[in-house]
């Protein structure tokens, strides 16, 4: 499959991409927010001490896991979406500029996916604290908000980098393998199962920079932002990084999570190639 033909979108100004692409601008917003909604309601059902799941079950570590099953679910969920199906489901800052930088994602379409993750990230917070209200501002739940574990900074930032390094090294291999390409988002979801069960102690398993922003914004809570906003992106260019230095195939097809379905895509893609 080397020397494909690629079929690239013509390059558009701000307003054509707007125009054209508002529709799967919205949907990325609308993803990270369900995600978010999912994170505190689950959040304050497992961590609020007035909460049934806080008082059935009394290990923190099994705590976690529940929640690492039911926010990989969610993953899972919202990648197969028609919403995820369409936008190609990156919910994620760190994905988008991987993709545009492999040269998948034009450069306005990168730019409008970002600011709309950013803004979908904060208005799931908001809508979470419309309905939780004191519940999700108890300081065991806290908006959710991602912060260094007792090791400190630096161990966080590690961590953060090692496990986005992780997710985009497998996106990158399994969505341009022909025979695992449907089942992308399903490893994406145990990834997100697995980080919050094992990571989250070292640094609160971010893995996103708009994720952490919606509940550091609604929080008003910044410690370490830094470590979430520089770690996801270093770990997933460095992911791309590697993949590129593969010694076998190491072709990028296309920017979604899922491609297996009939909606459009609006990215360079070149998916047809992969199925022939």
């Amino acid at each position: 499959m080397h020397g494909v033909t690629s079929n690239f979108v013509p390059v558009m100004s701000w307003s054509e991409a707007l125009l054209q692409h508002w529709p799967e601008y919205l949907m990325e917003a609308g993803l990270l927010g369900g995600f978010m909604i999912s994170a505190c309601m689950f959040a304050t059902l497992l961590e609020h001490p007035g909460g049934r799941g806080r008082r059935a079950v009394s290990s923190a570590f099994a705590r976690r896991a529940l929640t690492g099953v039911a926010m990989g679910l969610t993953a899972v969920t919202l990648i197969y979406s028609p919403w995820g199906q369409q936008s190609g489901a990156h919910m994620n800052p760190a994905t988008t500029l991987t993709f545009f930088l492999r040269g998948k994602v034009a450069a306005w379409d990168a730019t409008f996916y970002v600011a709309a993750q950013f803004v979908g990230g904060a208005a799931g917070v908001a809508a979470a604290r419309f309905t939780l209200r004191d519940w999700l501002r108890h300081e065991s739940v806290n908006h959710v908000v991602t912060t260094p574990g007792r090791h400190g900074v630096a161990v966080a930032w590690i961590a953060e980098l090692l496990i986005a390094f992780g997710m985009m090294f497998m996106v990158l291999n399994v969505s341009n393998d022909a025979l695992l390409t449907p089942y992308t988002g399903l490893f994406a979801g145990t990834l997100v199962a697995l980080y919050i069960t094992f990571e989250a102690p070292l640094s609160g398993m971010s893995l996103n920079p708009a994720r952490t922003f919606g509940s550091a914004l609604l929080a008003r809570h910044w410690k370490a932002f830094w470590v979430y906003l520089t770690a996801p992106v270093v770990g997933m260019l460095m992911a791309s990084a590697a993949y590129a230095a593969l010694p076998v195939h190491h072709h990028v097809y296309c920017a979604k999570l899922d491609h297996c379905n009939d909606r459009r895509c609006i990215f360079r893609c070149e998916f047809d190639q992969l199925r022939k």
